[in-house]
């Protein structure tokens, strides 16, 4: 066998796919959302010399960081370091990530002209430096440890457009929702028709797994996302490389779960606010999930980190398909020995869950 059919090899068997793909593992695999990040020293000396959207379209220092944290912390994935409002940029709005205040959009689209004005991206050249990032951190990485690639879904682009930022109640999102339902599919069609670009595209560049970010999606109530959102996830996911698995996340979704798996994904993400047990079997078996530690636990007394980490191994029961992660991302001032320590003890008492 040849080097490159060995690795390819080595991956395909590596514990992360094979629970992608709902296969027998001797050891719960687990990686973190936003492993790469501020609460770790070595991502803070890399960010102190860049912006954050330079260190974004830097593929060096993106390899830097996402290989810097998977080797540190000894996660059997590594993700891409990237922002998912990075593909709002081809299409016309002005980004800035504004010292104190997290993305602003300067010219938000608040009226259905506005989405007449945005550029469709039918190539993914404005996005090279993705890319370039997929490459070079697939060749910098252990030929066992997967890179997963991903992207922000339609609903959650949709909505920082036309926020212009951050919002605790998606008013000015939902009212447009609302009041122009032509306005609205038009604007989910052009994110959705970039998504799929983007994302077949880091596949093709070296990422084994694609993870779609619907942080927001959770605002909505189930009416709501049958009509706005799912028909364009289904075409999403319908659309996707169908030999590189996809992960489908939102938070605060115990109420969509059910319409989430219907729109696609071989694994959905569960997030804190569900028992791990409950919302599995609610999925059924033809899924597998992923989740779901609150990342607040890592503040406390790691007593308790191993007390729920325990109870939500226990409630995977080592079933085949369960990926531990957090229910949201690593939050920047999590103490790095306890996500170290979490790491160690998802790998050694998991074997204990495994069905015989």
């Amino acid at each position: 066998m040849d080097l490159v059919n060995s690795d390819s090899q080595l991956l395909h068997d590596s514990p992360f796919l094979k629970a992608c793909r709902r296969e027998p593992t001797d050891v719960t695999p687990v990686w973190l959302m936003r492993q790469a990040g501020r609460y770790m020293a070595e991502y803070r000396e890399v960010r102190s010399k860049v912006t954050f959207l330079e260190l974004c379209k830097n593929p060096d220092l993106a390899t830097e960081v996402t290989v810097t944290a998977a080797e540190r912390l000894g996660v059997d994935a590594a993700i891409l370091f990237a922002d998912i409002l990075l593909i709002l940029e081809p299409l016309g709005l002005d980004l800035e990530f504004a010292k104190g205040e997290g993305p602003v959009i300067h010219n938000p689209i608040r009226e259905s002209a506005d989405v007449d004005r945005l550029r469709r991206m039918d190539d993914v050249a404005p996005l090279d430096y993705v890319l370039q990032a997929v490459r070079s951190i697939r060749s910098a990485l252990r030929p066992t440890t997967p890179l997963i690639g991903f992207a922000g879904a339609p609903f959650t682009l949709a909505c920082y457009a036309i926020e212009g930022g951050g919002s605790r109640h998606y008013e000015k999102a939902k009212s447009f929702m609302y009041r122009d339902p032509g306005a609205w599919n038009a604007l989910m069609t052009i994110l959705t028709d970039a998504t799929i670009v983007y994302l077949n595209a880091q596949a093709a560049a070296g990422a084994q797994a694609l993870q779609l970010f619907d942080s927001w999606v959770g605002t909505l109530g189930p009416e709501d996302y049958r009509r706005f959102v799912q028909p364009h996830m289904r075409r999403l996911f319908e659309s996707l490389d169908p030999t590189t698995p996809s992960i489908h996340f939102g938070t605060d979704t115990s109420t969509l779960l059910e319409l989430q798996r219907d729109c696609g994904g071989q694994v959905i993400g569960l997030d804190w606010r569900i028992e791990l047990a409950d919302g599995w079997n609610r999925l059924g078996p033809g899924v597998a999930v992923q989740g779901n530690l609150d990342p607040v636990t890592l503040f406390g007394p790691f007593a308790e980190v191993e007390r729920q980490t325990r109870r939500i191994l226990g409630q995977a029961a080592g079933r085949p398909g369960h990926i531990f992660n957090l229910g949201h991302g690593i939050m920047p001032q999590t103490p790095v020995d306890n996500v170290l320590r979490l790491i160690e003890l998802v790998h050694e008492t998991s074997s204990a869950h495994r069905v015989k």
